[in-house]
């Protein structure tokens, strides 16, 4: 019997293969939990809201996540020590705030093409499936530079120094995206039509092409989809080096990075209608990006940080930011849904 189950004691990039399984376990069954449980709940309404989240029941989803993700950080804190667990703590902290900065991004992206509410929840679910895939693989690929090339950790601070102080000290927006340029636009195009309305939940449908034969369109859903998967690509490039100067526990970066993206659903549908009240939570981004970035710089010259001290720091300065932002704009309520 022993022999049977040792397999579950080899080590998978630095951690025994049963913690894996355990944290994919778990994984798994929230995910079957959201499209099973949830949204059977959501599909058998039928008072016309179809299976839309309200900002009450996105709150209450999202700290359901959350608190499952500190959980299991508690988890790691006792099974792999308390230097894992602050990192953790840290990564999730971190990831979870630059993941918010997304929502601006999405709800961009699900105004330009049309998506209604009810059918949202669609694509962000199939989408986090995909970042699951995707993060694993940019992880994987961060490890083996980190390990490779001890260099790497130099180029990923400065990196992160100057996109905190770009964030910090260069105005922007995120104005409408320009669909006909857009480059995942025209790689679908290639593959396929694309269709100018919905067909339900449907991310592809049959139309008839101008020799009225019937052929297979993306819907808007399916750009959408794609759209939200290459704009997570690019928030990656700035969170993998950030939870890298962290930590270069392959188990601790990527589990923080999975729960922190898992809990974003159900958060979205909150923070797109309050995410006006957040004003001053881009400029403390800025300051945790530019905060990391010297701290790959500090290590190098003068040991290992206390990871205590990046935790407190990185809490202080976004709690401070949220706390300025809710007072910035005290007495405003929630945006109303489109």
């Amino acid at each position: 019997m022993e022999q049977t189950f040792s397999w579950l004691f080899d080590l998978w990039l630095g951690k025994p293969v049963w913690m894996w399984a355990l944290f994919l376990t778990l994984v798994g069954g929230l995910l079957a939990f959201d499209l099973g449980v949830l949204g059977r709940r959501r599909a058998a309404r039928t008072d016309g809201a179809g299976q839309e989240i309200g900002v009450k029941a996105s709150l209450g989803l999202s700290a359901f996540y959350i608190a499952i993700a500190l959980l299991f950080g508690g988890w790691v804190w006792l099974a792999l020590g308390p230097e894992s667990g602050m990192a953790y703590l840290t990564g999730f902290a971190v990831e979870k705030a630059l993941a918010l900065d997304n929502v601006f991004v999405i709800s961009v992206i699900f105004a330009a093409l049309a998506v209604p509410r009810h059918l949202q929840h669609r694509v962000l679910f199939w989408g986090i499936l995909g970042v699951i895939v995707l993060r694993g693989l940019m992880i994987g690929l961060g490890a083996a530079l980190v390990s490779n090339f001890a260099w790497v950790m130099w180029v990923f601070g400065a990196f992160l120094l100057l996109t905190g102080l770009r964030l910090l000290f260069v105005k922007g927006g995120h104005g409408a995206p320009d669909l006909e340029r857009h480059p995942v636009v025209r790689a679908l195009r290639r593959v396929m039509p694309i269709s100018p309305r919905l067909d339900g939940e449907r991310f592809v449908t049959r139309l008839p092409d101008a020799a009225g034969r019937m052929r297979l369109h993306a819907t808007p859903l399916l750009l959408a989809l794609l759209l939200v998967e290459a704009a997570d690509l690019v928030f990656a490039v700035d969170s993998i080096p950030a939870i890298f100067a962290i930590t270069q526990d392959p188990f601790i970066v990527y589990t923080s990075n999975i729960f922190a993206i898992l809990g974003l659903r159900a958060l979205y549908f909150a923070l797109d209608a309050l995410i006006h009240r957040f004003s001053a939570l881009k400029p403390a981004l800025a300051l945790v990006l530019v905060f990391i970035g010297g701290k790959i710089f500090y290590n190098q010259f003068y040991g290992k940080l206390d990871p205590a001290i990046s935790l407190g720091v990185t809490l202080i300065i976004l709690g401070g930011g949220v706390a300025l932002s809710l007072w910035r704009t005290r007495g405003k309520g929630a945006r109303p849904a489109a």
